[in-house]
């Protein structure tokens, strides 16, 4: 038999993001996949440990692993296209569901239950929406450090990513803005 899962999930690194603006350097999926899955690791111990949470943080990392699973047969589709309105914005979460459906079907019987869970998660869970925040905040970064190489193409993008993220009402996300996400701002040399 052939299962093409693992293939298809090594081929992350092929997909481009930021599509419609021009970047000192170039992010792909697999690079914003593995920033966003430290994040919401952090983001959920910051949960646990501070604020008295009781998240499951395997289910949050593997959450943030599979998020972008659809996009090795969707593509990235660029944010003003996504949310234009919300007809579109339905229709392609439906296209994202087929995707990652179409891929789960490339796996092993035996290993579905292992992975279907983290490639379709529950939207409503709390492990999901730290995902998301970590998300939100792995993009704001990638603006910063745009914005930091002298890339005014990212000035807006980095506004809007800031005023989003500190708008998300989790004490973790708060804790990570303030704490944390200052010294992205820092050179290595500035770095303790």
């Amino acid at each position: 038999m052939k299962y093409d899962f693992f293939a298809y999930i090594n081929r992350m690194k092929y997909i481009k993001r930021w599509a419609l603006m021009r970047s000192t350097v170039e992010e792909n999926v697999s690079e914003h996949t593995e920033q966003v899955s430290v994040i919401a690791h952090a983001l959920a111990e910051i949960k646990n440990r501070y604020f008295g949470g009781k998240v499951d943080v395997l289910k949050v990392v593997l959450y943030s692993q599979y998020h972008e699973t659809s996009e090795v047969i969707t593509g990235d589709l660029p944010t003003p296209i996504k949310y234009f309105n919300k007809e579109i914005n339905s229709a392609y979460k439906d296209i994202e569901k087929g995707a990652c459906l179409k891929l789960l079907e490339t796996l092993p019987t035996e290993l579905l239950d292992g992975y279907k869970p983290y490639v379709l998660p529950d939207e409503n869970s709390e492990e999901y929406k730290i995902m998301k925040s970590a998300d939100k905040i792995s993009a704001y970064i990638k603006c910063v450090e745009e914005v930091k190489s002298g890339n005014s193409e990212f000035v807006k993008a980095k506004e809007t990513l800031y005023n989003s993220v500190m708008n998300i009402d989790r004490e973790e996300v708060k804790y990570f803005m303030e704490n944390i996400a200052p010294r992205y701002l820092c050179s290595l040399d500035e770095l303790e």
